[in-house]
C-alpha cells in the first residue's frame, strides 16, 4: 500500500504517514527499521505494509480493529 510521509522524529525513528484518503496512521521504530531507511522527509511517497491490530481481541463485531504499520520504505516507480 502507498502513503505519504507526514511526520518523522529521527530520535525515536517513529512518525505518521497519511493514507491516500487522508487518514493518519502512526508507525514505530520497528516498522521504520524494517524498511532499511536512514531518514524520512515529510511529503515523500512511501510503501507500507500493515496488519490489523486488535482483530482477535474478542471484543465482538464492530469493535473497529486498528491498522498497525509493520514496514515503511520508499516507494519506487
Amino acid at each position: 500500500m502507498q502513503a505519504t510521509a507526514y511526520t518523522y522524529d529521527p530520535e525515536s525513528r517513529s512518525g505518521q504517514v497519511l493514507l491516500d484518503d487522508g487518514t493518519p496512521v502512526p508507525f514505530d521504530a520497528a516498522a521504520f527499521d524494517a524498511g532499511g531507511l536512514r531518514l524520512l522527509r515529510p511529503g515523500q511517497r512511501v510503501r507500507i505494509e500493515t496488519e490489523e491490530k486488535g482483530a482477535d481481541s474478542g471484543a465482538g463485531e464492530g469493535s473497529g480493529a486498528e491498522r498497525r504499520i509493520t514496514l515503511v520504505t520508499l516507494h519506487t516507480f
